[in-house]
């Protein structure tokens, strides 16, 4: 390959990288996500209060079959026949559906445990009822989650490292946990790894001192 080519093939490649940014960082704009309050910090990590919540909520063996059931759910497997997209709002049978970040997953005992979360306008009498019996809608109560926030792709291994991280520094600042870390992504499946959002979380107890 001559100069010239080399230089056009770099270039491509950086267009390419770009327009994939520049959707990646449109599609985060777009996309709905879970209010909530900062209450504090801990260490490197932010203590934020949620709201109540709804879940399309399924337990799998597998991530990927966790993923495949609650997306066919968005793409139209529920009894409203309502369309969801996973960053952008669309219009469908007179309804207006967006999906809303972060994508929920933690371990559960029969396997893994993963959480879509709905618009705040619907709540559990009004949000599209799942066709598939292992897909549940879910009323999560509010609740005061220690955060930990990291990039690149959220590896077994990588997010483990993180939730031991998390689970060190409410220990070292006596701050009691509720239950086991779980994970949260925010990003679409395209998003290079240096542009991605991901944390880990545990459901805290807090305490006042008399």
């Amino acid at each position: 390959m001559n100069r010239k080519l080399a230089v056009l093939a770099g270039a491509v490649v950086l267009a390419s990288a770009a327009g994939v940014s520049a959707r990646s960082r449109r599609a985060s704009r777009e996309a709905e996500r879970v209010p909530y309050e900062v209450i504090g910090t801990v260490g490197g990590a932010e203590l934020r209060r949620y709201p109540t919540t709804l879940a399309a909520e399924t337990v799998a063996p597998s991530t990927r079959e966790a993923f495949g059931r609650l997306f066919r759910y968005i793409a139209g497997a529920n009894k409203a026949g309502a369309k969801i997209e996973m960053t952008a709002p669309v219009a469908t049978g007179g309804e207006e559906i967006a999906m809303t970040a972060p994508v929920e997953t933690d371990a559960d005992g029969d396997g893994v445990r993963m959480a879509f979360f709905l618009p705040a306008e619907y709540d559990y009498e009004t949000a599209p009822r799942p066709s598939d019996p292992a897909v549940q809608l879910v009323e999560r109560p509010a609740r005061t989650l220690a955060v930990l926030s990291f990039s690149w792709w959220a590896t077994d291994a990588r997010t483990a490292r993180k939730q031991q991280a998390l689970l060190d520094t409410l220990a070292d600042a006596d701050v009691s946990v509720a239950g086991e870390p779980f994970l949260m992504q925010y990003d679409a499946p395209w998003t290079p790894p240096f542009l991605r959002t991901n944390e880990v979380a545990v459901e805290i107890r807090r305490r006042k001192s008399a």
